[in-house]
């Protein structure tokens, strides 16, 4: 297989090896830390740092996942352990590294970047296990070992952000048709 020959190659030191499997897997680090951390610039930074550590762990890569599996988690372990050591993450930031959408012509796009706006808006507690739990499917009990927590607490989080996401994602017409009944009187 091509990336098992990448993997020794990059074991043993080659470069080229080693940017070719950076480049297979490049994007899929970058999103789940981005999705952990809600933070563009934050998530470069991250992606990065995990990278540094996957080449010089790569001698504990023993195969029996998928290299693709390996890094990821990697990459996951590095974006919580990131968030454990920073205080809480301010909002201010948190809003100005989103894009602004106007006149978007695509719902899809729409609909995308408002549950991007909706889980950046989540507690960074209700937002690690819902990325974790829905977006990457781990189980509760992986999240529990991964966050130092019981599978209950992983449940009760997981609860909570899904009642916050369904408020968060409320369609603001509902507020619009109570304003426009308030005026009718």
């Amino acid at each position: 297989m091509e990336e098992d020959n990448l993997i020794t190659r990059a074991k043993a030191g080659d470069r080229s090896a080693m940017g070719e499997l950076h480049e297979l897997h490049a994007r899929r680090v970058y999103t789940a830390v981005r999705r952990l951390v809600g933070n563009d610039q934050l998530a470069e930074d991250l992606s990065q740092e995990a990278w540094v550590r996957a080449f010089e762990k790569l001698e504990l890569f023993r195969g029996e996942a998928a290299f693709g599996t390996w890094l990821y988690r990697l990459a996951t372990n590095v974006a919580l352990n990131h968030l454990r050591r920073s205080s809480k993450r301010s909002s201010v930031e948190a809003g100005a590294n989103l894009p602004r959408i106007t006149k978007a012509q695509d719902d899809v796009i729409v609909a995308r970047h408002v549950l991007i706006q909706a889980i950046d808006q989540l507690p960074p507690g209700y937002r690690r296990v819902l990325v974790l739990h829905d977006v990457e499917g781990w189980t509760h009990q992986e999240i529990a070992r991964s966050l130092s927590c019981s599978p209950g607490t992983s449940k009760s989080q997981l609860h909570k952000a899904r009642a916050r996401m369904r408020e968060l994602m409320q369609p603001v017409s509902s507020s619009n048709d109570d304003m426009r009944d308030k005026a009718s009187l």
